[in-house]
């Protein structure tokens, strides 16, 4: 398959977008790949392997990748991945201190530094992944819509008891500007509604933190914050916390892949466009989207792209 056939986003066009709307460009939207046809896994050793940077998120499958690229046992293939966080990743590659990224989709800040530095991207997305909103254990809620999500978010709704909860004030978390889950936050929820600035303590740097707060904060189940399905559920795990239906769908692993769960989003490999054909990265791409590439990343706890 020809690698422009892949290439789902260019900064030029993301730039005019950027400008003539002001919002992001809704990665969301961009169409799945379907996986390929049975590819040979591509060898190379530490010496040349290329530099892969990422998501906190994006960690498990970069090693399982490197591990499987290079032949070695995983925990000997962690000291060759190194993740900087989405927003350093996309720095690193746009200024040529990456080859290869695995990440959420390109926030409007970093698809304008790109533009700045004359660089153009390919992103190209290789697993499925849904995006989850997530509340204490203990309150009685299980769901909400999605007109209600952004009600809160935008501070029409303050108080549990108008989303179907007690009488307890909504104590919404945020992440910060560029982290990679803020970004999907604005592109797959909010869609160009502005959401309400949050006290300082409600904006969390970390996502393990967000998780954490949202389960034990003043020991109140008052909270409602949001992450990506692969981190709630793979990475960090807190029995406090549980997801919540979107509009009647529960997030997991089968409702993601299907569709059926409307906040569907991907982890996307990122390389500069002028990147030549059969590089290093190219090959790993490749191999990610084919069957076995695919198996792997499912081994690792991801879903497929269907």
């Amino acid at each position: 398959m020809k690698q422009q056939a892949r290439v789902l986003m260019i900064i030029a066009i993301f730039t005019a977008l950027l400008s003539s709307c002001g919002q992001q460009a809704d990665s969301s939207q961009e169409p799945i790949p379907e996986p390929q046809p049975e590819i040979q896994a591509p060898s190379f050793t530490p010496e040349n392997y290329p530099v892969v940077d990422g998501s906190t998120v994006t960690i498990p499958l970069s090693e399982a990748i490197g591990a499987k690229i290079m032949g070695l046992p995983i925990e000997e293939a962690r000291q060759y991945i190194v993740h900087y966080k989405t927003h350093q990743a996309y720095v690193n590659l746009i200024e040529g201190n990456a080859d290869l990224i695995f990440v959420t989709g390109p926030s409007a800040g970093e698809l304008e530094l790109a533009a700045e530095k004359g660089v153009e991207l390919e992103v190209i997305p290789v697993v499925s992944e849904g995006f989850v909103f997530l509340a204490s254990s203990d309150n009685p809620v299980e769901g909400l819509t999605l007109d209600q999500i952004k009600d809160i978010y935008t501070g029409k709704i303050t108080n549990w008891k108008d989303a179907g909860g007690e009488d307890a004030a909504v104590r919404a978390y945020q992440r910060p500007e560029n982290s990679g889950s803020q970004t999907g936050f604005l592109e797959l929820v909010m869609q160009g509604l502005t959401p309400m600035t949050p006290p300082i303590e409600q904006v969390t740097a970390e996502m393990g933190e967000l998780i954490d707060a949202v389960a034990a904060y003043d020991n109140k189940p008052d909270a409602i914050g949001y992450s990506y399905y692969y981190f709630v559920t793979d990475m960090w795990g807190n029995d406090d916390v549980k997801l919540l239906r979107v509009d009647g769908v529960y997030p997991d692993k089968e409702t993601i892949s299907s569709g059926e769960y409307s906040l569907r989003t991907a982890y996307y490999a990122v390389i500069r466009a002028d990147e030549p054909e059969g590089s290093a990265s190219r090959q790993i791409i490749d191999w990610l989207l084919s069957e076995e590439g695919q198996t792997l990343a499912e081994e690792a706890g991801y879903v497929k792209i269907k």
